[in-house]
């Protein structure tokens, strides 16, 4: 049984080598889909052993499904993994005991994952457990058509795992506001194209059925985006903090919750709203108004 971890990077050598270590114990190979970086992460993937291909980026999905085409034709399993994850001892463990068991109708593996912010673990605000699909069959998966929040979607059955991996990103918080401003420009057009259906959209709601994601998908396409913009990320931020106990993380906890909950929830919305008052003012269509505003082409 051969199983490949993919590895997408753009100047990732502070995380990487942590990240491949974890692996070493159970990853048969490494193929770290790099998008040139100037770092040294290049030279870190190939210190460990890792194949490493370039492509220039366009967007997670895309990336991580050309990454994809490039496995070797032998690989029957693939774990998707991001440089800033550590898989805990007790995952491969698991991985090790049980994968070489798994049937054939079994095409996808979920695990759970830990989230930290600024050196704390992150146990409340309904963030954990968060089951994740990150192992799958070779040839039986693919990452869903989104620009943000996207997710393994496999045509077979799923089995969990119960233990984790670990998102522990050690950047400062300046680099974490910037990453999140890009990413509100990614969700604010996956919003808009719920709206106005300019492109295709795969959703996992409706691949996954009840599972955890497929759960949340639904909520958040059929209840969230019809919420009025901004009185919904305060209600979200509301039910993160107060209802699933998001203030018992603390200190650190606060900051995450606030930021990630609401901060980050408002700017898509007002990021939204800056694309339609553009498209209201120019006459332009939607996808020309995201080019414009947002520096994104669809």
């Amino acid at each position: 049984m051969k199983l490949v971890a993919v590895i997408l990077t753009l100047n990732e050598a502070r995380h990487l080598p942590r990240c491949l270590a974890s692996l070493a114990g159970i990853a048969n190979a490494v193929l770290v889909a790099d998008c040139f970086s100037t770092d040294d992460t290049l030279r870190v993937a190939q210190e460990y052993g890792a194949r490493v291909v370039q492509r220039e980026w366009v967007n997670y999905a895309t990336q991580f499904n050309w990454a994809l085409t490039q496995l070797d034709a032998d690989t029957d399993w693939v774990l998707r993994i991001d440089a800033d994850e550590v898989l805990t001892p007790a995952l491969v463990t698991e991985i090790s005991a049980r994968l070489p068991g798994i049937g054939p109708e079994i095409d996808g593996v979920f695990c759970g994952r830990r989230m930290t912010f600024q050196g704390q673990l992150i146990r409340f605000g309904g963030l954990f457990p968060i089951r994740v699909l990150r192992l799958f069959r070779a040839g039986r998966g693919q990452c869903e058509n989104r620009w943000m929040d996207e997710h393994i979607k496999v045509a077979g059955l799923t089995v969990d795992f119960q233990n984790e991996l670990i998102d522990d990103n050690l950047n400062s918080l300046s680099w974490w506001t910037a990453k999140h401003n890009s990413y509100a420009s990614r969700e604010a057009v996956d919003l808009l194209n719920l709206e106005y259906g300019f492109m295709p959209h795969d959703s996992v709601a409706s691949l996954l059925g009840a599972s955890q994601a497929g759960v949340k998908r639904w909520l958040k396409e059929t209840v969230y985006a019809r919420l009025p913009g901004g009185l919904r990320a305060l209600a979200y931020f509301l039910y993160r903090y107060v209802i699933r106990l998001g203030f018992l993380d603390g200190r650190a906890g606060a900051a995450f919750h606030v930021l990630q909950g609401f901060w980050y929830r408002y700017l898509v919305d007002a990021k939204v709203a800056e694309v339609k008052r553009h498209m209201q003012a120019t006459g332009c269509d939607v996808t020309t108004a995201i080019e414009r505003v947002l520096s994104i082409r669809v």
